[in-house]
């Protein structure tokens, strides 16, 4: 297991909690800034589940975000931000408009309900639990959160897939900037180590049953799957119920324009770990909260943000325990 790196909570302002359900195997995770954080996103994929992205694209009003809470339990699990922002105004955090002060929570989901319980899922409670569990210390890692329920490698179907789970990591790029990321990793494709090209979780082969698809393998290899009868047999019974979500965090001073654009460069740390990444299967969405503490070039934050992003995936990875009857890659032996 590698060794872990520094973690989102680098970030100056940002503070991370998490709350989870570990007997129904679902979670959420809130990334506060009560400050307020210039925000931007990048949707990628067929299938996302969002709360509040259109506001933060470029050419609308709204400029700053106040958290991102990402969470499981698919559309349902959208409610959690409901608890997020009744914290948030109780701290009397928002915009003042006049008449009450409205914080802005954005959020993203992933599709856990095929594990664990799928009639529990976060709720606004959860989502104010997480808040009150949030802090600047180093995010607990993988079974937790909103990883508590992610999976990957889904070709063959759940039984022949793997746990996931939640990771996160971050960078010094010089002057004092920080570039950090918190990912969870709910994928349909397999998850690589790109220093080795070689699958470090994903879709189990088939041992068993009238096709035995790479039995003598460790890794049924979802590329190489969609090349076969199979794999395109599978592709068409397929559920959308696969995303990869994160938020990339920096202290950079960015504008609006920047900060989505830093979140679109950033989506290209899932496509250096997952394979495939961005199906019409996958909903794969990404933040940025830019906390403006320090001048920096866009492009090198950008540039960072991918490469935090994939070492997030890998940390979400080989933390994940195994769960819901599936392995993970820190026990798997195949």
């Amino acid at each position: 297991m590698p060794t872990l790196p520094n973690t989102i909570a680098s970030v100056e302002n940002i503070t991370v909690g998490h709350a989870q359900d570990e007997k129904a195997l679902t979670g959420c995770t809130v990334i506060l800034c009560e400050k307020g954080a210039t925000a931007g996103v990048d949707v990628r994929g067929g299938a996302p589940g969002t709360r509040e992205t259109d506001a933060l694209r470029p050419m609308h009003l709204v400029e700053h975000v106040h958290a991102v809470i990402l969470s499981g339990g698919s559309a349902y699990g959208l409610e959690a931000a409901s608890g997020v922002m009744r914290f948030l105004e109780e701290k009397g955090v928002g915009y003042n408009t006049g008449v009450a002060r409205v914080p802005i929570v954005a959020s993203a989901i992933l599709f856990d309900l095929a594990i664990g319980n799928p009639h529990i899922r976060p709720d606004a409670t959860m989502g104010y639990q997480a808040c009150l569990n949030a802090s600047a210390s180093a995010p607990s890692q993988g079974n937790v959160g909103a990883g508590c329920g992610a999976t990957v490698g889904k070709i063959l179907g759940m039984d022949q897939a793997m746990k996931s789970g939640i990771g996160n990591a971050s960078i010094e790029i010089g002057g004092g900037v920080v570039v950090g990321a918190i990912v969870a990793v709910n994928a349909f494709g397999d998850v690589i180590d790109p220093s080795t090209n070689s699958i470090i979780a994903g879709a189990r082969p088939l041992k068993s049953g009238p096709i035995k698809f790479g039995a003598s393998e460790k890794f049924a290899d979802t590329m190489s799957m969609m090349r076969t009868f199979v794999g395109k047999k599978s592709l068409q019974f397929a559920v959308r119920s696969n995303t990869v979500i994160g938020v990339v965090a920096t202290n950079a001073r960015l504008t609006k324009e920047e900060s989505n654009l830093v979140a679109k460069m950033a989506q290209n740390g899932i496509a250096m770990t997952v394979r495939p990444s961005h199906t019409l299967l996958d909903g794969d969405t990404l933040f940025c909260m830019a906390t403006n503490k320090r001048n920096a070039d866009v492009n090198i934050v950008g540039a960072f943000a991918a490469q935090v992003t994939a070492e997030a995936i890998l940390q979400a990875i080989w933390a994940a325990k195994p769960a819901g009857g599936l392995p993970a890659a820190s026990t798997y032996v195949g």
